[in-house]
């Protein structure tokens, strides 16, 4: 889900930015104002779509809940799929329930779906069932004829079902692009260094075509005829490539979004390994790079933390902000875990095109989560800010961003490094003055 496997067992300080990003220019002072209290590991909140003024909210441990359009958090469950997941550990998990989107016709069909982690496949060859950790399922649900505020658990229809190496970087954030279609993002199959058990040993799972994992999958839900492909998909055709794939080359994008304005780009932070961050920007066909450089640097999955000066980087697209992994370089860093975010298009024009996200924390043992705000210049190129937060000594752990039919952007935070307890806030992100 969130911090690399090495990165788990070592504390870390944040600092200035290094690579693509630049040096750090001056803070950013911001508020978290409270938005939804007492819910559990929040992994995503979105619009609903139906006029309503509602958001979904997901918690890891497999429930949907309903805000409504004052703020206030439904007692009852929209959906809950607990009974479908995988065993979670309460200290650290990174299964669950990981991602939601509703259909953009949702207000005429009702639809919605959701990523989980299940357990593995019954189907699964003889060697996953002996090693693998689960399936990750994308499932279709329909909303109760009768109520609004419940979705029929009977109606979920299988879009895409993934068998999982390991526990950990599943990816799984997804959403409806401009074009109608459903992306999802999934990472490379866990453990490190895109190696072990369920890797191509070779090139690693991100290099490999024939593999869903390490890539951004695009889906057609409307079009169960050819197994919800789309047509136009870059890889259709090919008999070494996996006809979902839309992107290559990711390792744990954690969190991605469209902009809701300018060019309806599609970001993603991509967890690393242990030395660098990074955030980029996702097109058709690009290969983002993972396992062959690790964000905008040379990797060698046998030396993780020893960069080679130079590698092949044909064909590879480079990320838009880079920044320094404390697990390797403490110097100048700035966190051990990226988290995606939204570029800003709400109410405070000095933030206008901004692209706001964070990192995980400054350590795992103790929380200390970071917000960061990103500008593209007249040149092309992206600078990054640390933005102080004015009414907090610490922020919570940051697990994920949300954003509101109004373009504001909102924190999904935990004070646990787990899914456990009804512990956790949401956080509407304001100007401090």
């Amino acid at each position: 889900m969130r911090a690399t496997l090495t990165g788990l067992t070592m504390a870390a300080a944040i600092g200035l930015a290094v690579g693509l990003a630049g040096p750090a220019r001056a803070e950013v002072k911001i508020k978290l104002e409270p938005y939804v209290t007492g819910v559990n590991a929040p992994l995503d909140m979105v619009p609903i779509p139906d006029g309503s003024g509602r958001k979904a909210l997901i918690e890891q441990t497999g429930k949907v809940r309903i805000i409504d359009k004052q703020g206030r958090l439904r007692p009852e469950p929209f959906l809950n799929i607990e009974s479908k997941l995988v065993h979670l550990e309460p200290y650290f998990d990174e299964q669950g329930l990981l991602g939601i989107a509703f259909h953009p016709n949702y207000r005429q069909n009702g639809k919605f779906y959701v990523a989980y982690s299940a357990p593995l496949s019954s189907g699964a060859p003889l060697d996953r069932k002996l090693w693998w950790a689960h399936t990750n399922v994308v499932a279709e649900y329909t909303v109760s004829k009768d109520d609004p505020n419940k979705a029929d658990p009977t109606t979920e229809k299988i879009i895409s079902a993934i068998d999982w190496p390991q526990f950990n970087h599943n990816g799984h954030w997804m959403a409806f692009g401009p074009d109608g279609k459903l992306y999802v993002s999934t990472g490379d199959g866990g453990y490190a260094n895109d190696w072990g058990i369920g890797h191509n040993v070779t090139i690693g799972n991100g290099q490999d075509l024939s593999t869903p994992l390490g890539k951004m999958l695009r889906f057609d839900v409307d079009s169960p005829q050819t197994g919800y492909i789309p047509a136009d998909n870059p890889f259709v055709g090919r008999s070494d490539a996996h006809p979902a794939i839309w992107a290559l080359g990711l390792r744990n994008p954690w969190r991605c979004s469209f902009d809701m304005g300018g060019d309806r780009a599609l970001y993603c932070g991509d967890v690393q390994q242990n030395s660098f961050e990074e955030v980029s920007v996702i097109t058709k066909g690009a290969n983002l790079g993972w396992r062959r450089m690790e964000a905008d640097r040379c990797f060698d999955y046998l030396a993780p933390n020893k960069h080679p000066a130079d590698c092949d980087k044909t064909g590879l697209t480079m990320p838009i902000l880079v920044y320094n992994n404390c697990t390797a370089i403490p110097q100048n860093c700035m966190g051990i875990s990226v988290t995606g975010g939204y570029v800003y298009r709400g109410s405070h024009k000095a933030w206008d095109g901004k692209y706001i996200f964070g990192d995980w924390s400054k350590s795992f043992d103790t929380m200390d989560g970071q917000i960061f705000f990103a500008t593209k210049g007249a040149d092309g190129k992206w600078s990054m800010e640390k933005a102080t937060v004015t009414n907090m000594e610490k922020v919570p752990y940051i697990l994920a961003f949300a954003q509101d039919e109004q373009g504001e952007v909102y924190a999904l935070t935990s004070i646990t490094t787990g899914p456990v307890g009804s512990l956790d806030t949401v956080y509407k992100i304001v100007p401090a003055n």
